[in-house]
């Protein structure tokens, strides 16, 4: 039996710093459909009481015709989507901006994300980071953007040794098939 630990072969280990430039555009791979529970769940967990999120007798005698998914789940699901291109390395996020809900997202829809880098620049706070700022649109399943906004976050550099890397070993070494 051989060992493979990941963290030391070649692979898709997310973007640093170095690798951004301005003008790429990244198609994010992973789609999400979002269901009326998620959406309930959400509403509620955010305390956000408008019945036009989770009473759908409610949502269909609204202007739309039935439930929106609450606009906070579609950013989040938007950021989320983007994490594996642009900031599985990241430090921290350091602001969103022009943050634009352009067409109605309703259960069951699916929405897909892409990003589009605008600027990138050293840290002058931190020389193992770097700043990126880049501009998301998220589109449904008919290709209607939904959402759109522009974030900036703090990455490392490759070289950074304040990379994190908390994974255990195990105190038994002995795999048990």
């Amino acid at each position: 039996m051989k060992i493979v630990d990941t963290r030391n072969v070649e692979g898709w280990k997310g973007r640093f710093f170095e690798d951004f430039e301005v003008g790429d555009i990244y198609k994010h791979p992973l789609g999400r459909t979002i269901t009326q529970t998620d959406n309930t769940w959400f509403t509620l967990l955010t305390m956000n009481t408008n019945e036009l999120h989770f009473n759908v007798e409610y949502g269909n005698q609204a202007e739309f015709g039935k439930p929106l998914v609450v606009s906070p789940l579609t950013l989040a699901i938007a950021s989320g989507q983007s994490v594996t291109d642009l900031t599985q390395n990241a430090i921290a996020n350091l602001g969103w901006d022009e943050i634009k809900m352009t067409h109605p997202v309703y259960a069951d829809d699916t929405i897909w994300s892409e990003s589009l880098v605008l600027e990138k620049r050293e840290s002058s706070s931190r020389p193992h980071a770097g700043v990126v700022t880049v501009r998301t649109r998220t589109l449904n399943q008919h290709g209607n953007e939904v959402c759109s906004f522009k974030r900036t976050f703090m990455v490392h550099k490759r070289d950074s040794a304040l990379l994190s890397t908390p994974r255990p070993e195990p105190l038994d070494p002995k795999w048990q098939a």
